[in-house]
């Protein structure tokens, strides 16, 4: 089961009737991190009037927001069903508001506080994150035309090559794309090529069209 998040905390801005509003996105994985990452915010933000947030962990299935002084439903809720619609997880939003004098008004409110969430994810680098081995093969010089040539068939990432006494690649393979996988390999190379296993995980495969 894959799930989508983002690679690195990045923000975006705009203004709105003199109010600037600043979204901030982060990955995080447990409530800690995410309370991190909202107290880093409110910290460097201090003089602003609202740090709205919202975040959503695949641990516990949890999903949490906060108005924080903005009026009911206006603020903490947009931003969370901006990550619901956009499928995100493991991932925390805030958006910082510096009052520019002006009232929005609640529909306003949840213009701007969508809009500026939406700004955060647009800016992030969204990572499609799948549950995948890291398999170490390694073969003859010979072979290496023929492994090479059937790897992007199965979606593969290459992590590294090392073309030593004999070929080594380091891959990642989608979990249920390995076993057909390593029965080709076994097929094509007379099973004369060396598969290691080395581990279950989640990686990103966005870089995999």
């Amino acid at each position: 089961m894959n799930y989508f998040t983002v690679s690195t905390p990045v923000k975006a801005s705009f203004i709105e009737k003199r109010s600037e509003f600043i979204g901030h996105i982060a990955p995080v994985q447990t409530n800690e991190e995410a309370v991190d990452f909202i107290n880093s915010v409110k910290a460097e933000h201090r003089k602003a009037k609202h740090n709205v947030y919202a975040y959503i962990l695949r641990e516990n299935n949890i999903s949490r927001y906060s108005d924080d002084g903005e009026p009911q439903g206006t603020a903490g809720v947009p931003v969370l069903d901006v990550l619901q619609k956009r499928g995100l997880t493991d991932i925390c939003v805030v958006v910082t508001r510096y009052f520019g004098g002006i009232l929005l008004g609640g529909g306003g409110l949840v213009r701007a506080y969508s809009h500026a969430a939406s700004l955060a994810c647009d800016a992030a680098h969204i990572m499609n994150m799948c549950l995948c081995h890291r398999i170490i093969i390694s073969a003859g010089y010979t072979m290496y035309g023929k492994i090479s040539y059937i790897l992007p068939a199965y979606d593969t990432i290459t992590v590294s090559s090392d073309f030593g006494q004999s070929v080594s690649l380091e891959i990642l393979v989608l979990s249920e794309k390995l076993q057909p996988l390593i029965k080709e390999l076994t097929e094509i190379t007379n099973g004369t090529a060396e598969i290691e296993d080395l581990e279950e995980l989640y990686e990103d495969f966005s870089s995999v069209k």
